[in-house]
């Protein structure tokens, strides 16, 4: 897992032909808006986020946020024990978000 600061993780994200956008706040949070292209899998599921990680592609690379960085960086854990060999974590979440919102 690698936390990266918002440019890094643009500037690695828009290079990356192998990139998947990963979500992992709460349904209610993400009617404020999410990051386009981006899944959504809710980490506060518990058994149910980790069922739905162990359906992902281990070959991609994982780019995961949240509100504030927190849960993103848990999730990115969570991964890596999965067998997950990237999975990077967006610090400051989409509170520090400068880019759009869908």
């Amino acid at each position: 897992m690698a936390d990266l600061t918002q440019e890094e993780w643009t500037k690695k994200l828009s290079e990356d032909s192998n990139a998947v956008i990963l979500d992992v706040r709460t349904p209610e949070e993400i009617e404020e808006g999410i990051i386009k292209d981006a899944m959504h899998i809710d980490i506060y599921t518990g058994q149910a986020f980790v069922d739905e990680l162990q359906k992902l592609d281990k070959s991609k690379n994982y780019y995961v946020y949240c509100r504030s960085g927190n849960r993103s960086g848990q999730a990115c854990a969570i991964m890596n024990s999965l067998g997950f060999d990237n999975a990077y974590n967006l610090q400051g979440g989409v509170l520090e978000w400068e880019g759009d919102l869908s």
